[in-house]
């Protein structure tokens, strides 16, 4: 069996350094907002070059707390893409703002920003990008959109640590970055986990109080808050993870080449525009011949994976808003074409070739 991703095998590279810190944390019976997490939460300010820097429970409250921190609420509008994790809509929610959706670009599966103006309103408060599989949304032209509009921008880059755009890291762009840790991530954890990054100390500061149900501490609270804390095991197994990351994402691309090498005379291989630094969350093919691709992996042992088989305009948690089959076109095909295959730092070249070839035959 050829998985999605190899955890085991990552695990015996960095065990005894994920042993050691996890001994360190246990003896110090420090498990909440310890100095693993203050460590980790410094180091990736410092990665990213930015002020700020908060470890929270997931993305998906990552997400939410930017956005509540950022005054986004009851009656606003926010801008996103229908092609993503139900997590990037569901944040949305949370906050009671309204996701409007605008179609992908047929090459990225990103936000086509060339249909964000027309989509916003007066009641428009914010875009959200979403650097989708690891390939950097257009943030130059999104960033130009905000600054007319007045606009805020958070960027979910649960699928895109290390990613990015003219030599500067997506998530630094906006006014907010928020990431995953969860395990299968380019930089993952042993369980949940999330980051929030940003510049504004202000927001920092209220964020830092949303996710400690609304306290800095001593048991006086501002404001009604959530229990949203990175928790200190997952900290200190990121701290060793986060040594690697550049090298892993590195193997990724590598990895990724390979397979372009082997596949791009046959099928769509995953696009990386001008500029972009793609790091390969996700390998992602398209072929009309996607489920007769699948049939045959599954055959001969080899996962795959369709991220994502129905757009968010389509799922029936999301019906209230009013969207139809047809609304986005360019994201309704892709749900019909897209298909992730193995790719991990740890995945041999010869399991790709191995890959490529039954897909060849298959298609």
């Amino acid at each position: 069996m050829i998985p999605m991703v190899d955890l085991k095998k990552q695990f015996q590279e960095i065990k005894d350094e994920v042993f050691n810190v996890l001994t360190s944390i246990l003896e110090s019976s420090q498990y909440v907002l310890g100095p693993k997490v203050s460590e980790f939460e410094k180091k990736i300010a410092d990665y990213y070059g930015v002020k700020e820097a908060i470890g929270v429970a997931s993305c998906t409250d990552a997400l939410h707390l930017s956005m509540d921190a950022l005054g986004i609420g009851e009656g606003d509008e926010v801008i996103t893409t229908p092609f993503t994790f139900f997590a990037t809509v569901e944040a949305i929610l949370y906050t009671g703002a309204t996701p409007v959706f605008v179609d992908i670009e047929g090459d990225t599966l990103n936000m086509d920003v060339n249909r964000i103006e027309v989509n916003i309103t007066k009641k428009t408060k914010a875009i959200l990008p979403v650097h989708l599989f690891g390939h950097p949304a257009d943030m130059r032209k999104i960033l130009n959109i905000a600054g007319k509009r007045r606009l805020k921008v958070i960027e979910d880059c649960a699928q895109s640590f290390g990613a990015e755009v003219d030599g500067r890291k997506v998530g630094s762009f906006g006014d907010a970055g928020c990431f995953s840790f969860y395990p299968s991530k380019n930089l993952g954890g042993y369980g949940d986990g999330g980051m929030i990054i940003l510049n504004n100390s202000k927001v920092a500061e209220t964020i830092r109080e949303l996710r400690n149900h609304g306290s800095r501490g001593s048991y006086r609270h501002k404001r009604i808050g959530f229990n949203s804390r990175l928790d200190e095991i997952q900290a200190g197994i990121l701290l060793v993870k986060l040594m690697r990351i550049d090298e892993y994402n590195r193997k990724r691309r590598q990895n990724a080449a390979i397979y372009n090498n082997l596949l791009s005379d046959k099928i769509r291989c995953p696009a990386e525009k001008e500029g972009a630094y793609h790091v390969f969350h996700q390998y992602t093919i398209l072929s009309p011949k996607r489920d007769e691709i699948q049939q045959r992996l599954k055959e001969n042992g080899i996962s795959s994976v369709i991220y994502y088989p129905l757009p968010l305009h389509l799922q029936r948690a999301l019906k209230f808003l009013g969207y139809r089959r047809g609304d986005f076109p360019v994201a309704e095909k892709a749900a019909r074409e897209v298909l992730s295959l193995p790719i991990y730092p740890e995945l041999e070249e010869s399991k790709i070739v191995k890959i490529a070839e039954i897909i060849r035959n298959a298609v």
